[in-house]
């Protein structure tokens, strides 16, 4: 029986090994052969999409299939995974678990399974790992990230900034979170998420204590260097950075976001005012539920060319959210009010959702009282920028705008009465200083060029505060004196020793002359620190739109003393946003699908999600 005559290209890269065999030339891999070239040619595409792709002539079966091969069967059909290949994939795959929050156990789904297969069938059948592999290279990213976060804190030569508070997770296990803060040689701010410590026993202020210098020991960090920690007005809180205070030394400084949050809602609390706002509320959740009351408000709002936004519910942990959806519902008024004017959209009787003239009018004073405090909670909230300094300046400004409010209702005028006795009660030492203790936030405010001139305070005050700044510089410039003599020494580069024939021969007015010598040489490095304070001070301030840490890092040559001081008090945030930040991730990562994640894992995720982009 005569051979048939091979026509098809396949065989330029396959021989006839037996009857029923053939072996691919490339790879020498041997497959079943029955007559048809449709395996030799699945196995060139799987395999060796280049050599598939030069194929021009092909089996009936497959030459609808290879003639509409282009580029995207290239892209799609990658060339055999090699290990390093599989490592970066990996990799890759580990950086969007932990940058977008997602489980572990998302890597054994079956649709993720099936994404990764169309990328590069080679990877998913040889490499991909299950969720036990991802949860040790997990583990072993925390252990690398963790050194570079304690590796770059050693490094720093000034104060640290801690932020520090207490969360509850879905699984009601209850976590500390605490961050860090600091200027950089170059006049960057920075910030690391330390720890979201797992707690199991009361969050008393003596265990709070514990549990911080606990984190510190983690990091190699002395209690030395902490400058300040911002916190929120909690008791166990406040007792416990009492305590820090007494033991270390910390300033305590709580948290301007916190602090107007109780001076927004206590301004609230009127009755008409709850009223209102109440009814907002229903008025915003109507739409939410109601599929034919969005579409409709969607018809409106083109037809009276308004800008097609969403209505804002509140919610009460935020108060600037309540300013959000105010602002909103007067903004869609007339859409709104046409909305539910409509007879299919509100049936009749049921008009009350839409508000009372009366309650738009106060929404309208309410706008207008709280748009200073959404100002101020923007700016003091922000990560980027020194923020503590500018305090005492805002808490000045929000006091000038709320006397000069011009709120003509009586429930205006009452939420501008106990928003202003609200700041007085809160901040009423803010603007003021005493030379017995410390005041962070007003000797931040004085090392900013921006506030030098301390307007807020009064001038017998302003003196005080210029005096204080003198000590502090005079005991940096002492310390740094110190410590670059015990250099000194310690290198061999200082005074010999004395022989016993040197102790002999020296007479009663040497040691004093030398002391002499010294005391004119300290006193002199003291007048030098005091001409540098003073030449500050007396400088004009630079705009309120400059930023004072660009400043800082071009005259830091001028200043080098007050520059040293100016990086311990500047790198202190207003608010305790950063921890907030960290249980608003670690809520994302205890996710309802999430919520038997250990407490370890939580911790470790955190951290990683938050430090992964800053080291």
């Amino acid at each position: 029986m005569a051979t048939r005559q091979r026509n098809s290209k396949v065989w330029e890269h396959f021989d006839q090994t037996k009857e029923k065999n053939v072996q691919c030339k490339i790879c020498k891999m041997e497959l079943a052969f029955h007559g048809s070239t449709t395996a030799m040619h699945e196995h060139l595409k799987r395999k060796h999409v280049v050599a598939s792709n030069d194929e021009v002539v092909q089996s009936p079966r497959t030459a609808k299939k290879i003639r509409s091969s282009s580029m995207d069967d290239f892209v799609t059909k990658p060339p055999t995974c090699t290990p390093r290949q599989a490592d970066v994939l990996t990799e890759s795959i580990l950086n969007m678990l932990v940058t977008d929050m997602r489980p572990r156990s998302m890597v054994d789904d079956q649709g993720f399974k099936e994404m990764i297969k169309q990328f590069n069938p080679d990877y998913h059948d040889n490499y991909l790992p299950g969720r036990s592999h991802f949860t040790k290279l997990m583990e072993k990213k925390y252990d690398a990230t963790f050194e570079k976060v304690k590796q770059t804190l050693g490094g720093v030569k000034g104060f640290f900034t801690l932020t520090a508070d207490v969360w509850t997770s879905r699984a009601t296990e209850a976590y500390l979170g605490v961050s860090c803060h600091f200027l950089s040689e170059d006049w960057k701010m920075k910030s690391f998420i330390l720890d979201t410590m797992p707690l199991e026993e009361r969050h008393t202020g003596a265990n709070i204590v514990t549990w911080m210098e606990e984190v510190l020991t983690k990091f190699e960090i002395l209690p030395a260097k902490i400058k300040a920690v911002v916190h929120d007005s909690g008791s166990n809180m406040v007792a416990a950075m009492r305590l820090l205070e007494e033991k270390h030394g910390w300033a305590s400084i709580r948290c301007a976001g916190h602090t107007l949050q109780l001076i927004v809602n206590t301004a609230l609390k009127d009755t008409t005012i709850s009223r209102a706002l109440g009814a907002a509320r229903q008025l915003v959740e109507h739409f939410k539920r109601s599929e034919l009351a969005s579409t409709r408000l969607k018809m409106k709002q083109e037809q009276m060319n308004v800008k097609k936004n969403t209505l804002i519910q509140d919610v009460s942990t935020r108060w600037n959210s309540t300013f959000h959806m105010i602002e909103r519902l007067l903004e869609q008024r007339c859409p709104l009010t046409a909305t539910l004017s409509d007879p299919e959209v509100t049936p009749r009787g049921k008009h009350y959702f839409d508000l009372k003239p009366d309650q738009w009018a106060l929404l309208e004073e309410l706008k207008q009282g709280l748009a200073p405090f959404e100002t101020a909670t923007v700016y003091l909230s922000g990560q980027q920028y020194t923020t503590v300094s500018g305090l005492p300046q805002v808490v000045k400004g929000l006091t000038r705008a709320v006397h000069q409010s011009q709120l003509e209702t009586s429930s205006g005028k009452s939420f501008i009465a106990s928003a202003e006795k609200g700041i007085k009660q809160r901040w009423g030492s803010i603007c003021t200083f005493s030379a017995d203790k410390e005041n962070p936030v007003i000797l931040a405010a004085a090392l900013d060029p921006r506030y030098r001139k301390l307007k807020f305070l009064a001038p017998e005050d302003v003196i005080r505060v210029q005096g204080t700044v003198e000590v502090l510089a005079v005991k940096e410039a002492n310390a740094g004196t110190h410590e670059h003599a015990k250099v000194q020494t310690d290198n061999g580069s200082g005074r010999t020793e004395k022989t016993a024939l040197d102790n002999l021969l020296e007479s009663d007015t040497d040691s004093q002359g030398d002391n002499e010598e010294a005391a004119s040489k300290e006193d002199q490095d003291v007048q030098v620190v005091r001409s540098e304070v003073q030449l500050y001070f007396k400088e004009a301030t630079v705009s309120k739109k400059d930023d004072p840490l660009k400043w800082w890092s071009e005259n830091e040559g001028r200043f080098p003393t007050l520059s040293k001081l100016a990086k311990s008090f500047l790198c202190i945030p207003a608010t305790s946003t950063p921890s907030e930040w960290i249980f608003s991730t670690a809520g994302n990562i205890c996710s309802q699908k999430r919520a038997s994640l250990s407490a370890e894992h939580v911790e470790k995720l955190t951290f990683l999600a938050m430090n992964n982009n800053l080291v």
